[in-house]
């Protein structure tokens, strides 16, 4: 967790100190969940971010970069306090990163009321990809519905009649429980909203064991993935009763569940196996960076980070905010998934996938690409958006 301390150093060692004053500058709020027990999941969103921006020379779209990188603490409040902060005392240019969407909901209205560019590196709740859509904000992950729909329909195809689904009680478990039934048809025998942040599931698990589900799918970032994972397994359940998942069992979760989670199948957008040279390129230079295996979150960071500066040359610089904005709608970048470009309501069209826990050669736990579900999946909330 020094990491996470750290982070203004890690940004100064990547040379994106401060000129923002200057019109040949650009200063960036960068808002990420960096300590507990989900911190993981903000250190690789953040470490793609920098990742990008480092490798831009610190000057996205030529501009002299400055990230400041601030902790919400999974705390809506907080992050409001921070935003406000970051928005009149920091006087940045741009807003980037979120990972919760309890946060993101907390933060966004302040920072669209504001006028400023947004460039979200996860949350993606639906109120923002419908009616509270804003021609100020873009996002480099996906609908938040978007990839349980994948597991949900990959159910849907696999034949299970009875399935118990699991998610924390927030906007983002919300989404993700109605994104999955969109797509599968059967029996919902048990729906089950936890406590976010919580990691004992034994009342959960007998639940579980009494109803013998066909399988069951759940949404648990972070530390709560961790935990639900392994008491599965020594309930005995992993044997007997499929686990499917989203943002569940991913490279922010597999260093800690190891062995345990080898073989469980997740919706995605993303995959470190994904064959083109963008992403070729991105997880050779991100474990030559930091060490560890990418996840989705540190490919959507890094996504964001190209986007800007794609669109800032375009653009032409961050003068013009109406040109800015245009640029950023038109995504001129190589996105790491391939696939990539912006609805009316500003999430990506883009594929999805079932991936699987797998160990490489080398040791580490990674996940990887087992079949594409949809192909330019479309989010369920955009013609909602006023916008279009």
């Amino acid at each position: 967790m020094k990491r996470m301390v750290t982070a203004a150093l890690a940004a100064a060692a990547f040379g994106l100190s401060g000129m923002a004053a200057q019109a040949d500058s650009l200063k960036i709020g960068f808002l990420a969940t960096l300590s507990g027990p989900p911190a993981s999941l903000g250190v690789h969103m953040r470490d793609g971010f920098l990742l990008g921006v480092k490798q831009a020379d610190g000057k996205l779209g030529g501009l002299d970069t400055e990230v400041l990188v601030v902790d919400d603490e999974l705390k809506p409040d907080v992050a409001l306090t921070k935003v406000r902060g970051l928005l009149e005392r920091d006087q940045v240019d741009m807003m980037a990163g979120i990972v919760f969407s309890n946060v993101m909901m907390a933060a966004y209205k302040p920072i669209i009321d504001s006028e400023t560019i947004f460039v979200g590196g996860n949350a993606g709740p639906s109120p923002i990809a419908g009616k509270a859509c804003s021609p100020y904000f873009f996002t480099t992950s996906y609908q938040n519905d978007q990839n349980h729909e994948a597991m949900g329909k990959y159910a849907e195809d696999a034949g299970y009649k009875r399935m118990i689904i699991m998610a924390p009680n927030y906007q983002a478990g919300k989404d993700s429980l109605a994104g999955f039934k969109r797509h599968f048809k059967g029996e919902v025998v048990d729906e089950i909203y936890t406590k976010l942040g919580q990691l004992d599931f034994s009342s959960e698990l007998t639940k579980i064991a009494a109803a013998k589900p066909d399988a069951v799918f759940v949404f648990m970032p972070g530390g709560m993935g961790v935990n639900l994972v392994k008491q599965y397994a020594q309930a005995g359940l992993s044997g007997s009763v499929p686990f499917l998942s989203a943002f569940t069992v991913d490279e922010t979760t597999l260093p800690a569940t190891q062995d345990t989670a080898l073989g469980l199948l997740s919706g995605a957008q993303w995959a470190p196996n994904i064959d083109n040279e963008a992403n070729k390129a991105f997880v050779a230079a991100f474990e030559a960076e930091y060490g560890y295996a990418p996840s989705i979150y540190a490919s959507q960071g890094y996504d964001a980070a190209r986007l800007i500066d794609g669109a800032l040359k375009q653009a032409g610089g961050k003068a013009d905010k109406a040109k800015l904005m245009a640029a950023l709608k038109d995504a001129p970048f190589d996105s790491v998934r391939g696939d990539f470009k912006f609805n009316t309501n500003h999430f990506p069209i883009q594929d999805v996938y079932v991936v699987k826990a797998v160990k490489r050669a080398d040791g580490k736990y990674v996940t990887e690409t087992v079949e594409k579900v949809f192909d330019d999946k479309v989010d369920a909330y955009v013609g909602e958006c006023s916008m279009n």
